[in-house]
């Protein structure tokens, strides 16, 4: 993050609400055999996946993810370190809490867990994804398309957008970080990383435009 915060207009934020909103998948919370942390720039993603342990939704709990651009100097051990241990620092039993330290993608950090989930002799049925918000509908598809033997719940901290954009301190970084999901969401089913979404034309409609007024720090290059 930037220690000044970089404000949107107002049409900006009505688009990237737009995209925030699509990228939620709604699901409804269950029980599930396992959950699967998707590390992240945002600890508090650690935080309420280890609220959701702790309200009985799942016994086993992975903490995937390496570093990225964006988290190598906040986690410098990698987010699926530093994840698990905010996680156990909020109560979350050591032997529950499986982890993944190497994945650099969605797609690896659920092909990855699989596999530390094989060699612990866990075959889940259903399996609970947490992730930022934005990332929902991203993760969802990826898990589908990746294990798709596995009924997939996904869940994110119940915020509202302007809430997220002051929690973040960024309004621009955020937005970056929406449309570049959308543009992943739109094109990695193209190259087999994901099952394909249906996009509402409005929702398209200010991906574009955001992407026009040069929210284009996070997509892909072409």
């Amino acid at each position: 993050m930037t220690d000044k915060q970089r404000t949107i207009t107002e049409d900006q934020w009505h688009n990237a609400k737009l995209i925030w909103d699509y990228h939620q998948m709604h699901h409804q919370l269950r029980p599930c055999d396992v959950a699967i942390g998707l590390g992240s720039h945002d600890l508090r993603v650690a935080a309420f996946t280890a609220e959701l342990y702790h309200a009985g939704l799942f016994p086993t709990l992975i903490s995937t993810g390496g570093n990225s651009p964006n988290t190598a100097t906040r986690f410098p051990r990698g987010e699926a370190v530093h994840f698990r241990e905010h996680a156990l620092g909020l109560g979350v039993p050591e032997t529950s809490v499986l982890i993944e330290p190497n994945a650099a993608n969605t797609g690896q950090n659920v092909a990855f867990s699989r596999e530390v989930l094989d060699a612990a002799g866990i075959a889940p049925r259903s399996v609970l994804l947490t992730a930022m918000p934005y990332m929902e509908r991203r993760a969802y598809a990826t898990c589908r398309q990746v294990w798709p033997e596995v009924e997939v719940v996904c869940a994110s901290e119940p915020l509202e957008f302007d809430d997220y954009l002051k929690a973040i301190g960024d309004e621009a970084f955020v937005t970056d970080m929406l449309v570049g999901d959308m543009q992943r969401v739109i094109e990695y089913p193209k190259l087999g990383f994901a099952i394909e979404q249906d996009v509402p034309e409005d929702v398209h409609a200010a991906y574009q435009s955001l992407i026009k007024d040069g929210f284009d720090s996070r997509l892909l290059a072409t």
